[in-house]
């Protein structure tokens, strides 16, 4: 797992931002122009641009220029190493929950067990 440690910071890093994050839930519905983007977010455009670009080095969106008009689109596979971490975090933690559990009823049943 270590050698993705670099990529999920950069995952992590792009999804700590709420505009970010906002970003991305607008390119789910599907491309859309940078000022389409900009638009609602109430920033410059220089700062949504800013915003775009931590995306695109994490590789959750990939753009394209045709023009004067640049067009921003969703990666949804880029997303894939931040689940197979989290699953992973959740295999563990489930695994010392039912170990606890286990304990905790092992010492529930025990006879020398005062109530």
């Amino acid at each position: 797992m270590a050698k993705h440690d670099h990529d999920l910071s950069l995952l992590f890093h792009a999804l700590a931002d709420p505009t970010r994050r906002s970003i991305l839930a607008r390119l789910g519905q599907g491309p859309a122009r940078v000022t389409d983007l900009a638009g609602p977010t109430g920033l410059s455009l220089p700062t949504v641009m800013r915003h775009l670009s931590v995306l695109e080095q994490a590789g959750l969106i990939r753009s394209a220029k045709d023009g004067r008009v640049r067009t921003c689109a969703v990666v949804p596979e880029a997303l894939q190493p931040v689940r197979t971490w989290l699953d992973e975090q959740r295999a563990i933690w489930e695994a010392r929950l039912d170990r606890l559990d286990a304990f905790v009823m092992t010492v529930m049943k025990d006879p020398g067990h005062d109530d």
